[in-house]
């Protein structure tokens, strides 16, 4: 339910674009329709019910770490439709960035890889992490012929119509049960990280290689820690610091390789 209404705040602020600014985006064609439909259902829809569901089963931290290897994903699905070249430093940031990141979520639990309760919530919560590189190695290729924005608007209300059959009673009696708060929390999570999130995500696509851009993705824990300590005075401690060291460092070796390239 809370992927059905943060997508439809999504859909709500795409449809007002197409509406009064019909212009800015390129226009849709029609063989184009199934594919876009299949990239938004796999690489949001799917992604979100997935994680979502596997985060009922599987702790936090252990979900992270899985989520993490999505970059590791988009590497192999880049080199093998897209040609891109994979090199040394590449796998090494790769393997630097993840070891930063696996040191980032064990900070203070010391059973957190070992929390898994269910091996199907794990398994599943991997099945998304896939749906995520799939979904930035299509959205490369297509950006071809759209631009970022039109194919980010497209994909996400085309993607959005798979999740018609998980449309349920409770979702309407939660919608109605909602508080502020609530409606704060979905209005933010539709607005920053998936509308302004996957646009900036297909520009940055147009810039540089898919590999090279889902480096990038390690960098969230690190970030999201640092906020943690500005709003809620989370405590950083040195492992923390090392975790995020590896991460800053994978990603300097990964790009400082692509600049030599370009």
């Amino acid at each position: 339910n809370l992927t059905i209404m943060r997508l439809l705040v999504v859909c709500i602020v795409f449809v007002s674009l197409l509406l009064v600014k019909p212009k800015k985006f390129s226009k849709l064609q029609k063989r184009d329709i199934i594919p876009f439909f299949l990239l938004g259902f796999l690489g949001i829809v799917v992604y979100h019910l997935g994680l979502n569901y596997g985060e009922q089963y599987v702790s936090a931290s252990a979900s992270s770490v899985i989520i993490a290897t999505i970059p590791i994903f988009v590497v192999i699905l880049a080199s093998i439709f897209l040609k891109e070249k994979i090199t040394l430093k590449i796998v090494l940031g790769v393997i630097l960035s993840i070891l930063g990141v696996v040191i980032i979520y064990t900070v203070g639990r010391s059973n957190a890889l070992l929390e898994v309760k269910y091996i199907s919530g794990a398994l599943v919560v991997l099945l998304a992490a896939v749906m995520a590189a799939g979904y930035t190695v299509a959205g490369k290729k297509m950006l071809q012929r759209y631009s970022a924005l039109s194919l980010t608007v497209y994909v996400c209300l085309l993607g959005s119509i798979g999740l018609i059959p998980f449309i349920s009673s409770t979702l309407f009696e939660e919608v109605a049960a909602m508080s502020l708060t609530g409606w704060s929390v979905v209005i933010f999570l539709g607005l920053f990280p998936t509308v302004v999130g996957y646009v900036l995500w297909f520009v940055a696509l147009e810039i540089k290689n898919a590999s090279e851009i889902s480096m990038f993705l390690y960098f969230v824990p690190v970030l999201s820690t640092i906020i943690s300590y500005i709003l809620f005075r989370e405590a950083i401690t040195w492992l923390f610091i090392f975790g995020g060291t590896l991460v800053i460092l994978g990603l300097y070796v990964v790009n400082k390789q692509s600049s030599k390239v370009n």
